[in-house]
């Protein structure tokens, strides 16, 4: 990749244009981290920057133009103001900038506001706010560290702080709200004490963003290895009850009583599952944290003072569809996120029939049965158990894979449609479905069963 990156620096050089790497980038370099994706911006126009280079694309109105390369795609941006923000998101007018510091202005936080300019070797920036900088081996021009607004400092300080005036920043465009969360959760830091204060302040803001922008924050914020915290920031900032309000009133109902092994309230516990949950899948860790949102909706308590929660797994299915429509999601994860909270209710007796095992396979999904399991795990270990598996669930395991094994489907069965309509001289129709799926019942009793000569002797019976 730095080879590629390289020829994209010495052409934009050679041509006699500005460049200089930001974002992301920049902090894995001050970090000493391995840089994931690189990230440049030039005082080249977009129509300059795609004569130079073949390969690259332009289809937006903010100066950012892609640059294919072997692996990767490079994004460079041209330097820009943008002012004013109807919509609480996008720019009306975006200028052309003609300096570096004017681009890094407009930037969200001070961490996302430092930029390397890349010069000819020997050759610095002149600014006096700016202080040499190394060269990278893989580099080699000289690279001079800018940094307008002391993002170095809170990068050593784990600070996430706006750069500038934070309504301002939050009311430009509401999304920065959420990306402060996701950068303090992904990155380890801390929100400081004044840009925390204008999130809650301005968190309503977020309800003028698109499902999709908002479940791409959440989904990145789940993903970390500090999804719990970032969960749990949402809700001490006031944006969870924005954008997951059935989540959000789960912290207000209990669980602690008699017969019941809870700890955490219904919020909490939901987190703590997240947590804990072993799958690295997206949508099985969303599922994880959805669980038993129902439980807020069917909350009751006995008069011994034991609480219930009956038919939490049903009110919570209809409840992850509503919320699955709120942020987009594409159809698959909407179905698995469904089946993986609507079903997670299930009994792990010792003393469960094949046909009940079929019955969850069935419900769940096949190509769910495991994640399944992950979100049980985390379930229990969320819930303040202290071991992942109990007997019983390594048992019910066992027991799945030995009914895998067995036929499953009505296509499994040792008898075809063609057989129902020879024996009992029928026509193509759904009566030879409904006849297939007698015989299936029946298989799933006794296994023993699906043999052709027993299925076509109780065919020949239903003929008489």
């Amino acid at each position: 990749m730095e080879k590629a990156l390289v020829k994209i620096l010495k052409s934009l050089i050679d041509a006699g244009f500005e460049v200089a790497i930001v974002g992301g980038a920049v902090r894995d370099i001050l970090s000493k981290n391995e840089v994931s994706d690189w990230d440049l911006t030039t005082n080249a126009r977009p129509d300059e920057i795609l004569k130079l280079f073949r390969n690259s694309f332009y289809n937006n109105r903010f100066g950012t133009v892609g640059i294919k390369t072997d692996d990767k795609i490079v994004e460079v941006t041209t330097y820009r103001k943008e002012f004013k923000y109807s919509d609480s998101r996008h720019p009306d007018t975006v200028v052309w900038g003609k300096t570096l510091e004017e681009d890094l202005a407009r930037r969200d936080f001070t961490i996302n506001a430092i930029a390397i300019k890349i010069g000819f070797r020997g050759k610095g920036s002149g600014s006096s706010q700016n202080k040499q900088f190394y060269t990278l081996s893989s580099i080699p021009y000289t690279l001079t560290l800018v940094d307008p607004y002391s993002g170095q400092s809170d990068l050593k300080a784990k600070l996430i702080r706006t750069v500038g005036d934070a309504d301002s920043r939050f009311s430009e465009d509401a999304l920065r709200l959420l990306r402060a969360v996701r950068f303090a959760a992904t990155l380890g830091f801390e929100i400081e004490k004044e840009t925390c204060a204008a999130i809650i302040k301005n968190a309503k803001l977020i309800g003028k963003i698109s499902g999709e922008r908002v479940r791409d924050e959440l989904f990145k914020i789940i993903d970390s290895d500090r999804s719990a915290d970032g969960i749990l920031l949402l809700k001490e900032v006031g944006l969870l009850a924005q954008i997951l309000p059935e989540l959000d009133v789960c912290f207000e109902v209990p669980q602690k009583s008699p017969k019941r092994h809870h700890i955490y309230d219904v919020g909490t516990h939901c987190v703590m599952s997240l947590k804990y949950c072993p799958s690295k899948k997206t949508i099985v860790r969303f599922a994880t944290l959805l669980h038993d949102i129902g439980k807020a909706k069917v909350a009751n308590i006995t008069e011994e003072g034991v609480r219930t929660f009956y038919n939490h797994d049903v009110a919570g299915g209809r409840q992850a569809l509503d919320i699955a429509k709120r942020l987009n999601l594409s159809r698959a994860d909407r179905e698995k996120n469904f089946k993986l909270v609507r079903w997670h209710q299930f009994s792990v007796g010792e003393n469960q029939t094949d046909k009940a095992l079929r019955r969850f396979i069935r419900n769940v999904g096949l190509e769910n049965v495991e994640d399944m399991m992950d979100l049980r795990i985390g379930d229990r270990l969320g819930g303040g158990l202290q071991q992942p598996q109990s007997w019983r669930l390594k048992l019910y395991r066992q027991r799945l894979r030995e009914v895998l094994k067995k036929p499953f489907t009505v296509a499994d069965l040792k008898v075809n449609g063609h057989d129902v309509m020879k024996i009992l001289n029928l026509k193509p129709g759904p009566k030879i479905g409904k006849i297939l799926n007698e015989l299936f019942e029946e298989v799933m009793e006794d296994s023993k069963k699906n043999n052709p000569e027993y299925l076509l002797n109780r065919l020949r019976e239903m003929k008489k």
